[in-house]
């Protein structure tokens, strides 16, 4: 999901018996909605609330991805920078067959892995052409907006992680989007935005997954980024004032991820929406591309190749 030209087989890699990282708190449940001390008698967010605004995002990233491509004359023949080997029709139709990947899991109230040949299997049809691979697209993403609507955020279904539950692939779903829309709007030279509190969202869900052993190509990779004392301290410049920091604790196993400001021996800069196109190398680490890394970049860049390594399968 989200790869660059390789995509995952519905499951994490490693040893199946190895239990996932045990976190403070559940990796899968959104920062939105976490228990937390609210100042001033804020009421907490209704899981609900942020359940739909999840399936509402799908919907709207996916439209803006094929508004994209529509006012923009594109070639379905045209290469994808973030996706080596791909062109915008292999885009399209991974990005429908992942969310009618998505939509059966959550549909048929999935128990185990569901085949994923929609996912996968991305080679281009001789009469492939932007008009008819946007209309598959927008035809799979109402009907995974309508399928999660229709399952609320706690049914019990089958997820490749943590989660047991529609939320997981409402959230999951929404990050795909996100970051193939950028690949769409990369291949046509277009502008991309992203809403900062969807990039401080999609920022958690990577760190997140970060945690989990599973996420790596090895037991042995994992271990190999665990050390005393080290960590990297990720900072977003336009995060509003008291968000936007992570702390990722690679001192021992599990690794932790805490929202706090604590000294690293790699540090990371950068505003939000390059934050999140960095993890999901879209963005490379210069300020060029507007990511300042201190300390130890070759930690950094052995963090991130390892962190990743579920994305590039």
């Amino acid at each position: 999901m989200s790869g660059r030209g390789e995509v995952p087989d519905g499951t994490f890699p490693g040893d199946p018996s190895t239990p996932p990282a045990v976190l403070a708190t559940p990796w899968f449940v959104p920062t939105t909605v976490r228990s937390v001390v609210y100042r001033g008698g804020m009421t907490r967010p209704n899981p609900r609330a942020v359940y739909d605004r999840y399936v509402t995002r799908i919907s709207d990233q996916s439209a803006q991805l094929v508004a994209a491509l529509d006012g923009a004359d594109a070639d379905a023949a045209a290469p994808v920078p973030g996706c080596p080997g791909w062109t915008l029709a292999h885009l399209l139709r991974h990005v429908g067959g992942t969310h009618s990947w998505a939509e059966t899991i959550v549909r048929t109230r999935a128990a185990e892995p569901v085949p994923d040949h929609e996912v996968n299997d991305v080679t281009p049809g001789a009469d492939d052409d932007i008009t008819t691979l946007t209309a598959r697209l927008t035809r799979s993403t109402a009907r995974l907006v309508e399928t999660l609507r229709e399952a609320g955020p706690d049914a019990t279904v089958w997820t490749p992680a943590p989660g047991g539950t529609p939320l997981f692939w409402a959230r999951r779903m929404t990050y795909e989007t996100v970051v193939h829309r950028f690949d769409a709007a990369a291949a046509v030279g277009g502008t991309y935005t992203l809403d900062p509190g969807v990039a401080l969202d999609g920022l958690d869900e990577w760190l997140e997954f970060s945690t989990l052993p599973q996420a790596y190509e090895s037991q042995a990779a994992h271990r190999a980024l665990l050390g005393p004392g080290r960590g990297v301290h990720f900072h977003a410049t336009d995060a509003p004032e008291g968000t936007g920091e992570w702390f990722i604790d690679l001192s021992g196993a599990p690794i932790t991820v805490s929202h706090a400001h604590k000294k690293a021996g790699t540090a990371v800069r950068g505003p939000l929406t390059d934050l999140l196109l960095l993890l999901y190398e879209r963005r490379s680490p210069t300020t060029a591309d507007g990511i300042e890394v201190s300390g130890d970049g070759a930690l950094f860049t052995a963090w991130l190749r390892g962190a990743g390594h579920w994305l590039r399968r």
